[in-house]
């Protein structure tokens, strides 16, 4: 299908809670956003992107800013049929585990003593508060970091430091030196910054098995009054 300028859609339509709207008004209105959009309305025209356009927000759809207790950062989403919709490290129900998530399973599992389940659908980890965010929100099919310098580095930035500034007391869950330097302003006086090498099979052996991220996050919550997050699916 050949791109036509009329046929535009507004992203912002698919970011359905009125307090993030509310929050990252001032990004909308910046020539970076403008241009973030012009370039996502010809991708999602004429060539195969992911997450689909509803989905592209489902990380502040399904955790309001107000319930945020958790941050996982990811870096962009899956680039394969079916897989991403909107939360880091999640596939949509029916899919296979991929092998990042089926590590993190294996670490919830040695930590908690939890049993995971065959499906990688996060959904009830988001409910309760845990804002899945890539730094990227979508990617090119079977390409990618395709859509890295497009602008959402940019906008995923005002999140974090929204949260850093607004919030207390919440755990970063920081995994690979991306998400590391990602959340390099936040503040640890504020909130507890876990950081671990990628759950990657090429490095979770260098760390992410054994660093007990579940259980820490869960003891910091308890420790602030604040409900934990039942991490088993």
């Amino acid at each position: 299908m050949k791109y036509n300028s009329a046929m535009k859609f507004k992203i912002l339509s698919y970011l359905l809670n009125t307090e993030w709207l509310n929050l990252l008004g001032s990004e909308f209105s910046k020539e970076y956003f403008s241009n973030l959009e012009e370039k996502l309305i010809e991708a999602y025209t004429t060539k195969t992107i992911y997450p689909p356009k509803d989905q592209i927000f489902s990380a502040f759809n399904l955790t309001p800013f107000e319930k945020v207790k958790v941050v996982i950062i990811g870096q962009d989403p899956y680039h394969g049929p079916n897989q991403a919709h909107g939360l880091c490290f999640s596939v949509q129900p029916g899919i296979k585990t991929p092998p990042s998530l089926a590590n993190i399973y294996k670490e919830v599992e040695s930590d908690l003593n939890i049993k995971m389940p065959p499906h990688g659908h996060l959904k009830a980890w988001a409910e309760q508060g845990v804002l899945m965010l890539n730094s990227i929100l979508t990617v090119e099919a079977g390409k990618p970091m395709s859509h890295k310098n497009l602008g959402w580095e940019q906008f995923t930035d005002k999140v974090i430091d929204l949260i850093n500034e607004k919030k207390e007391n919440v755990v970063f869950m920081l995994w690979g030196s991306p998400a590391h330097a990602k959340a390099k302003n936040v503040d640890p006086k504020k909130h507890l910054i876990l950081k671990s090498v990628h759950p990657s099979p090429l490095s979770s052996y260098r760390g992410f098995f054994g660093c007990k991220h579940f259980s820490q996050c869960n003891d910091y919550l308890i420790s602030k009054g604040i409900e934990p997050i039942n991490w088993q699916l």
